[in-house]
């Protein structure tokens, strides 16, 4: 269990790009299920679909490749401050199933795949409650800064 505190200690991001709230379940080298909290005040509903807000879905792709960030650093037992950086690499065979909109709690779930030379892979999903909002494979790719 990871709280927002320790998430920034693992994410470089920050408000209000930081998309990961907690992380509720880690196994090092395996997986990661975190927490992302949707709220009404955030900026980006200002301007998408301000009538309907709906959350972006490249914002829902991100908050999962933080999610598989937060399960590599871990993995590898690094941190931002030790000079390393996950960054995002590549995304495949994304798929929305559902909007996600102001009050949902968005449960992001990363599986890690495999890596090869710094560059990791992971199949990624995002629900809402038990429902299937976004699945993505989602590429990482391990930097000195």
């Amino acid at each position: 269990m990871m709280d927002v505190n320790e998430v920034k200690e693992y994410l470089p991001q920050r408000y209000p790009f930081l998309l990961v709230d907690k992380v509720i379940e880690l196994n090092l080298g395996e997986s990661v299920v975190a927490v992302k909290n949707v709220t009404g005040n955030e900026p980006h509903f200002n301007g998408h679909f301000p009538s309907l807000p709906i959350m972006p879905g490249v914002l829902i792709i991100e908050a999962m490749a933080q999610a598989a960030g937060i399960l590599g650093f871990k993995t590898l037992d690094k941190k931002p401050s030790d000079g390393s950086i996950y960054m995002f690499a590549g995304v495949d065979n994304a798929r929305f199933k559902r909007q996600v909109v102001p009050g949902d709690q968005l449960i992001l779930k990363a599986q890690y795949v495999s890596d090869k030379r710094g560059l990791w892979k992971f199949e990624c999903q995002a629900y809402v409650e038990d429902q299937l909002a976004c699945s993505a494979t989602i590429l990482c790719i391990d930097r000195k800064r």
